[in-house]
């Protein structure tokens, strides 16, 4: 697939994450290129005892939730290939990349600020290791797409095909 533009989002099932997939497919659809939705897993102490097959299965289903949350399902028109990845999200993301014309668009950090000092940040790994432009979409975003048809009663635009 190399020669061809990609446009990677990262989906983790937060806002901020469905903020970047609209972005995202905004962007994939402008430059007719190729929409790469990653979900990335691991088996860490917070999976528990839980099965390999269910952790990947669940990153799975993150990605359908998130494309139904947005669209009503995937969105047609588009040429997907989703990508489910068991690594961090940081490597997951970067691992998709597969040259400078990509596109890697990610949701702004909202964990707390313990939790990045001891995890890291996936967009300061993106954007160092990437080799594409980086960029990121906060949910606030999302909700300003969002407030004036919840306003006025106008459909939204994330369920429009």
């Amino acid at each position: 697939m190399t020669g061809t533009t990609r446009v990677i989002v990262g989906l983790s099932g937060s806002l901020s994450s469905l903020a970047a997939l609209y972005h995202a497919v905004g962007e994939a659809a402008r430059q007719e290129a190729v929409l790469v939705p990653v979900a990335a897993w691991t088996a860490n102490e917070r999976a528990g005892l839980r099965p390999l097959a269910e952790l990947e299965h669940a990153a799975r289903r993150r990605l359908d939730v998130a494309f139904e949350q947005a669209y009503g399902g995937f969105p047609s028109g588009l040429v997907i290939h989703p990508l489910v990845v068991r690594a961090e999200p940081g490597p997951a993301l970067v691992g998709a990349v597969t040259g400078p014309a990509d596109l890697l668009v990610l949701g702004t950090a909202t964990r707390r600020r313990l939790d990045r000092l001891r995890h890291g940040s996936v967009a300061r790994h993106c954007r160092h290791r990437a080799g594409c432009r980086v960029v990121e979409v906060s949910p606030s975003a999302l909700l300003t797409r969002l407030e004036l048809p919840a306003r006025t009663g106008a459909p939204l635009p994330l369920l429009a095909r």
